[in-house]
């Protein structure tokens, strides 16, 4: 999954992203909520997101709060959907750049977390967001895209890229994250 696909337009692009978040929330738990420990004990990082993707996990309420949704997961790989509305706004009439940099950093801390294996976690320790285009209601849909470009045993850092169906890019961002036990 890619955040548009070179041979599509536009128009093609949003109704395949609009399709590809209808499958993955057809899915999901209904309810929102937090994965109990015995959910997650002994799952990877990335077999906690992929019982998330299935439904065996419920999907964390700031999701649903903010309307983004987890699309897609690989190792080092992390894609989140969301929609712009008028309740992200900021008092200048644009999306608040909190909501940027939330599915940024949903995305790329995701993207470190699915190389994690069982009994790690992470939190991150620094965020770096660049916005280089305002984004309103008007746009339909965004993606962010979180990539991890070095996972270490103590210290893991990523990017992120947040695009809409026509290609442009509205902001970037990095991150460094803490990589620790989880408590037992």
């Amino acid at each position: 999954m890619t955040t548009q696909a070179a041979t599509m337009n536009p128009e093609e692009s949003l109704a395949c992203w609009r399709a590809e978040e209808a499958a993955v929330r057809a899915r999901l738990q209904t309810a929102p909520g937090a994965a109990s420990p015995a959910q997650v004990a002994g799952r990877s990082g990335l077999q906690i997101f992929q019982a998330l993707l299935a439904g065996e996990i419920p999907p964390p309420p700031m999701a649903v709060t903010l309307d983004f949704t987890l699309l897609c997961i690989e190792p080092g790989l992390a894609v989140f959907q969301g929609q712009p509305r008028f309740n992200h706004y900021n008092p200048m009439g644009t999306v608040h750049g909190g909501w940027f940099a939330t599915l940024l950093d949903s995305a790329m801390g995701c993207a470190v977390h699915s190389t994690l294996p069982a009994g790690k976690a992470y939190t991150t320790l620094e965020l770096k967001l660049n916005l280089v285009r305002a984004l309103t209601d008007a746009v339909p849909l965004v993606r962010a895209e979180g990539r991890l470009v070095h996972g270490g045993r103590q210290v893991a850092t990523a990017e992120g890229r947040l695009v809409g169906p026509d290609g442009k890019l509205y902001a970037h961002a990095s991150t460094t994250c803490l990589v620790f036990d989880l408590a037992s």
